[in-house]
């Protein structure tokens, strides 16, 4: 597998690439222990004009500052103070463009994913991984990685190609969820997954044992 460039995430098109994310894995290392995951679901938030975004009207603050950080870092935010909900920072420096991942397959040390989840493997469903606080969860991300440099080839948290194909119209886009507030960007189709029977037509990348 190979890491994404830097080049991958400096794209004005935050929507483009929230539909480019999927099928894309994500790598975590934690006390020597690696997990991946394959990304099945993503939501695309596309400031300064996007009232769901964090950085609305350019709004800067100490949670949002990240967000203007160049294309490929991590932004991690804590949520309600309990989950850690985990987004890719796109475009140029000063534009604060973002993809919340909100769905996830396990990959790599399946086990490890579900003890962190608290879940018996193997059994587990998809819908065990379907939710932005699952996924930090599973894959052990937490605030200590917000701005985290994901194309560093160091670092504990990357976004990697394992050159899965993906046929477009697996690809299906919805409106965003829990953004009452958004306003005329309520319904945006600009939540991004993939079709549930295509979930596993990556032979030796994806396990079967998972419940549909």
């Amino acid at each position: 597998m190979d890491l994404l460039p830097k080049s991958f995430f400096h794209t004005t098109d935050v929507v483009s690439l929230a539909r480019q994310l999927i099928g894309k894995m994500i790598r975590t290392e934690v006390d020597g222990k690696v997990t991946t995951a394959m990304i099945t679901e993503s939501e695309a938030y596309q400031a300064p004009e996007d009232k769901a975004s964090h950085a609305y009207n350019l709004r800067r603050t100490k949670r949002t500052q990240t967000m203007f950080l160049q294309g490929g870092h991590a932004y991690v935010y804590l949520n309600y103070g309990i989950h850690h909900l985990f987004n890719v920072v796109t475009g140029p420096e000063g534009l604060p463009h973002a993809v919340l991942i909100r769905a996830i397959i396990p990959v790599e040390n399946q086990v490890l994913q579900c003890e962190r989840r608290k879940l018996i493997s193997p059994g587990w469903q998809l819908k065990d991984f379907d939710g932005p606080g699952k996924i930090s969860q599973a894959l052990a991300i937490t605030t200590r990685w917000d701005a985290v440099d994901m194309t560093d080839e160091n670092a504990p948290l990357q976004l990697l190609d394992a050159g899965i194909m993906i046929e477009p119209g697996a690809i299906l886009a919805r409106p965003r969820i829990g953004i009452p507030y958004a306003e005329e960007f309520i319904g945006k189709p600009w939540r991004f997954t993939l079709d549930q029977a295509m979930k596993f037509s990556a032979p030796g990348i994806i396990s079967n044992d998972a419940g549909a």
